[in-house]
């Protein structure tokens, strides 16, 4: 077997996390279709029927020092803990206020902030359900590919092939829109959750999370919004010293 191209595994190209893959030979033929198109930065989360796993080997064939390099995590949070800017691939509406684009705009968009240094990570759901509204939530923008409306499921491995594919096709300078994002210091996962985990904390005390039963719902928007603004380092910042503020004036009155 040809060793692999270090290259292949830098910044350069996008994470492929699969987040609770179900069958082992989704996870070899996802691997061999990353490489097909020179993606080999793979991460998953919580597969069903652990890892290693023999049955993703054999299906991989060549493209084993793809699942060797793999990074295996526990939740998604841990997953994409140090992506700057995330995409979740889904095919069906959730309810959640998030852009939406095409495999092609998302992976111009993708080329783009990669050559800025941006981490760029793609969400791909388990086979049988897809991505959940939680974990839709922690992206910055949605990926759905134009499919017959009638028969919209794709493959685990298919899907990953498409964005693959369009990431290689899209290696042409950045149209101007993106351009203009250049030098831009996202907030990465990690300190949006952790913004997160601070307002959250901060509403509970006051009682905003009420009634009980509508509290799930609330903090899940409240995810979404933090995800969809695509905040930069000083935005999460400047939020972080607002609330310790608010709460320090609230506590002296």
């Amino acid at each position: 077997m040809t060793p692999l191209d270090d290259n292949l595994f830098d910044a350069a190209t996008p994470l492929m996390v699969l987040v609770r893959p179900q069958m082992g030979e989704n996870i070899g033929a996802a691997a061999r279709a990353m490489l097909n198109f020179g993606c080999a930065r793979m991460r998953l989360v919580a597969p069903r029927d652990g890892w290693p796993n023999a049955k993703a080997t054999a299906m991989a064939s060549g493209a084993s020092p793809v699942l060797d390099r793999a990074g295996l995590f526990a939740t998604l949070p841990e997953a994409i803990a140090d992506c700057d800017y995330v995409y979740a691939t889904t095919a069906r509406g959730r309810g959640l206020t998030k852009p939406v684009r095409t495999p092609e705009r998302a992976m111009q968009e993708a080329r783009a902030l990669s050559a800025e240094g941006k981490r760029v990570a793609i969400l791909f759901g388990p086979e049988r359900a897809g991505l959940e509204n939680d974990d839709v939530a922690r992206a910055n923008a949605i990926i759905t590919v134009p499919v017959n409306p009638a028969f919209y499921s794709l493959n685990l491995a298919q899907c990953v092939l498409l964005v693959a594919y369009e990431f290689m096709r899209q290696g042409e300078p950045a149209p101007p829109e993106v351009i203009a994002l250049a030098g831009t210091d996202f907030a990465t996962a990690i300190e949006r959750e952790k913004l997160g985990d601070h307002v959250e904390t901060e509403l509970e005390r006051a009682g905003f999370f009420f009634p009980p039963q509508k509290a799930e719902g609330m903090r899940r928007n409240l995810r979404n919004m933090w995800a969809r603004l695509a905040l930069t380092r000083a935005d999460v910042q400047i939020l972080h010293g607002m609330l310790r503020q608010l709460v320090r004036q609230g506590r002296e009155k």
